[in-house]
C-alpha cells in the first residue's frame, strides 16, 4: 500500500522484469514499480500530480479506471507514453469513497499489457470507515484482491496465446492468480474481513461463492458504498469490475472462495479447454483460500447496518420515452414476420449468420498469415506488437538450446547485436544446429517476452535465407559465406 493522500504525488515506473509464478520457471512480465503488477495507491479527495515514467521497450499508458477526472488526465489510448518518456498529469479527485484501479490502455495493446502485468489498485477513502463499522486495517482485515487467469507453457512460463476466436472474444487462461500468486492462503483474523475484489482478467466472468456456502455481504460496487449491506451467496464479477464484500470468519474454519466456469467463453476457446481444471463445465474451481489466526485481534465482529451510501433514483417518474434494442444473429429486414415463417426464417438467418462469421474468420486467418522478415535487432528497433505474425531469422546462438519435456525446446537467435529467445513445440529440422542460420515463424505473446514459434526452417546456404535477413547479418558481420 502506498498512501499518497498527504503528499499528493503518485509516482509510477512502468518496467519489464522476470517473475517466478511456478517454482524454477521465470516468466517475462511487466509491472509498475516492480516486476509484476503495481502498488495499491491510497488517496483522498484533493489535488494530485502523477509522475509516470516508461522504462520498457514498448509504449504504455496509465488509465485511472474509476476516477472522475478530465480527459486530458485520464490516461486513455490518446495519451501514450513512449519508451524513455515521462508523463505528469495534474488532476483533482472529488468523489465518494470507492475502489478504482489503473492499467495500461494503449490502443491495440491493452489486452496484452494488462495480461503482462500493467495493473495496479487504488483506494479512495474519507477516513470515516470506523464510524461506519467497517474493517479498514489494510493487509489485515481489509484486503485488495486482483483476480486474474493465466496460461503457462510446459516450461512453466506465462504465455499469451489467444486463438482466433479468443482474439475476437477475449483470452481466458487455465490457472488462477490472486495478486500475482497461485494457490496461496490468505491469513485473516477471526472476525469480519473486508475483501476488495477486482476482476483483472482479460475476458473471464467469475461467479463467486464460498465452498461452505457462507454468506457474503455486498457493501460497495464500482461507484462506491451501498446504503445497507446486501447478503449474497453468489456474486458475478465481470472484467474490470470491482466490488467490496464483508465476510465473517469468526467461526475460525478454513474457507475457500470458488468460482463456476465462465459461461460466456468464446466457442473456439471452449473447444480447446474441456480438459482444463478451471474450465470444466459445471465444476467450481478454487480462487483463493482463507485461514484464521489469533495473532491479530478482530476489530469488527458484526455486519454494520448503515453504510451512508446513497443509491441513485431509478424510479420511472421522469421517463418520457422508451426504446428497445434487440441483438440477434441473422435478424435482418423482412426476416422476422410472424407465425411459421418467423421460426423458419430465423433458422435460415442464423445459418447465414454463421456462414458470414465463417467467411469473416477465413478472411481474418488469411490476413493473419501475412508474414514479414525480421532480425533480432529489427524486432527491438521496430517494437513488433504482440500477436503480429512475423518471420524471425538469424543464427542459432551457441550453447543456447534447452530441451524440455517431449518436443518442447527453447533456443536463442542472434544477429551478433541482439538476441531473442524462441520457444517451439515440435520436431526440429535435421539441419537445425547451433551456429547456423534459421528461420522461425510465429509471434510474441507479450512485448519483451519470448518468441512463440510454430514453424522452424533450417538450411545452411544463403539462397535459402531471405535476402533481407542475409543482408542484415552481413551488415553486422555475422553471415558466413558457404556455411
Amino acid at each position: 500500500l502506498v498512501d499518497v493522500s498527504k503528499t499528493g504525488k503518485i509516482v509510477l515506473q512502468a518496467q519489464a522484469g522476470d517473475t517466478e509464478f511456478i517454482q524454477g520457471a521465470r516468466s517475462k512480465t511487466l509491472g509498475f514499480n516492480q516486476n509484476y503488477l503495481g502498488p495499491v495507491v491510497r488517496v483522498k479527495n484533493g489535488s494530485y500530480q502523477a509522475d509516470v515514467t516508461n522504462t520498457t521497450n514498448q509504449p504504455i499508458s496509465v488509465h485511472w479506471h474509476g476516477l472522475i477526472i478530465p480527459g486530458f488526465a485520464d490516461g486513455g489510448p490518446h495519451q501514450v507514453v513512449l519508451p524513455g518518456q515521462n508523463w505528469k498529469p495534474e488532476f483533482e479527485i472529488k468523489q465518494d469513497p470507492s475502489t478504482p484501479w489503473f492499467h495500461n490502455h494503449v490502443h491495440g495493446q491493452t489486452a496484452s499489457g494488462v495480461y503482462g502485468g500493467l495493473v495496479g489498485g487504488m483506494i479512495i477513502t474519507d477516513d470515516l470507515d470506523d464510524q461506519r463499522g467497517l474493517p479498514s486495517t489494510y493487509g489485515v482485515d481489509d484486503l485488495y484482491l486482483i483476480l486474474q487467469d493465466k496460461t503457462f507453457d510446459t516450461f512453466g512460463r506465462m504465455v499469451y496465446r489467444p486463438a482466433m476466436l479468443g482474439m475476437m472474444h477475449g483470452f481466458s487462461g487455465d490457472r488462477i492468480l490472486v495478486n500475482g500468486q497461485m494457490n496461496k492462503v490468505a491469513i485473516v483474523p477471526k472476525g469480519i474481513v473486508r475483501l476488495r475484489l477486482l476482476n483483472g482478467s482479460n475476458a473471464r466472468i467469475y461467479s463467486l461463492s464460498f465452498s461452505d456456502n457462507r454468506s457474503m455481504h455486498l457493501i460497495a460496487t464500482d461507484g462506491g458504498y451501498l446504503d445497507t449491506p446486501k447478503e449474497l451467496t453468489e456474486l458475478r464479477l465481470a472484467p474490470g469490475e470491482r466490488v467490496e464484500i464483508l465476510v465473517d470468519f469468526g467461526d475460525g474454519n478454513f474457507a475457500i472462495l470458488t468460482s463456476l466456469p465462465d459461461a460466456n467463453s468464446g466457442m473456439g476457446e471452449m473447444m480447446g479447454r474441456f480438459q482444463k481444471s478451471v474450465n470444466t463445465v459445471g465444476s467450481p474451481f478454487e480462487v483463493i483460500s482463507f485461514a484464521t489466526t489469533d495473532e491479530h485481534q478482530a476489530r469488527i465482529t458484526k455486519i454494520p447496518n448503515d453504510l451512508t451510501g446513497k443509491l441513485p433514483d431509478l424510479s420511472n417518474s421522469e421517463i418520457t420515452r422508451k426504446r428497445e434494442f434487440s441483438l440477434e444473429i441473422g435478424r435482418g429486414k423482412g426476416m422476422m414476420s410472424s407465425g411459421m415463417m418467423r421460426g423458419s426464417m430465423a433458422i435460415i438467418g442464423t445459418g447465414m449468420g454463421f456462414l458470414a462469421l465463417a467467411a469473416a474468420l477465413v478472411m481474418f486467418a488469411l490476413t493473419s498469415e501475412i508474414t514479414y522478415f525480421h532480425s533480432p535487432s529489427d524486432v527491438l528497433e521496430k517494437a513488433v506488437k504482440p500477436g503480429a505474425r512475423i518471420r524471425l531469422g538469424g543464427l542459432v546462438e551457441d550453447g543456447s538450446i534447452i530441451r524440455g519435456e517431449g518436443t518442447d525446446v527453447a533456443f536463442t537467435i542472434t544477429d551478433n547485436e541482439e538476441v531473442i529467445t524462441v520457444n517451439y513445440e515440435g520436431i526440429l529440422p535435421d539441419l537445425f544446429r547451433e551456429g547456423q542460420g534459421v528461420i522461425t515463424e510465429g509471434s510474441f505473446n507479450v512485448m519483451g517476452g519470448p518468441f512463440i514459434a510454430d514453424t522452424v526452417l533450417a538450411k545452411h546456404d544463403e539462397n535459402y535465407m531471405p535476402k533481407e535477413i542475409a543482408n542484415s547479418l552481413k551488415k553486422r558481420g555475422v553471415w558466413k559465406e558457404g556455411s
